[in-house]
């Protein structure tokens, strides 16, 4: 974990609520075993984020799965959008070419 992630985006509650219904159709991308998040599978997040921006990842059998789907987003540099049971779902903006908008309110 030596890279400096880039800052997790704050996203508002409605901004989140639209990013897990997004995320209901789509598959983990990415498992972790029971030798938790290495090197190796970090890296395979950070590809998964950079290529797809919102993704679902599946946790064998954390200890703590709260601690560790906070500590995977702070790591990569994602917004945490929800965690359904063993299931944590990631979102991180592509700096160059976004593909997902998110939805804002008059004001914001």
């Amino acid at each position: 974990m030596s890279d400096s992630p880039p800052a997790s985006p704050e996203l508002a509650g409605f901004q989140k609520r639209y990013l897990r219904a997004l995320a209901q159709r789509l598959d983990p991308v990415v498992w972790v075993g029971d030798d938790g998040f290495s090197e190796g599978v970090l890296r395979a997040l950070r590809e998964a984020l950079a290529a797809h921006e919102l993704v679902k990842v599946r946790m064998r059998s954390p200890a703590d799965k709260r601690a560790a789907a906070a500590e995977v987003a702070q790591v990569t540099g994602a917004a945490l959008v929800g965690l359904i049971g063993h299931t944590v779902i990631l979102y991180r903006r592509h700096p160059d070419e976004p593909k997902l908008e998110l939805p804002t309110r008059a004001g914001d």
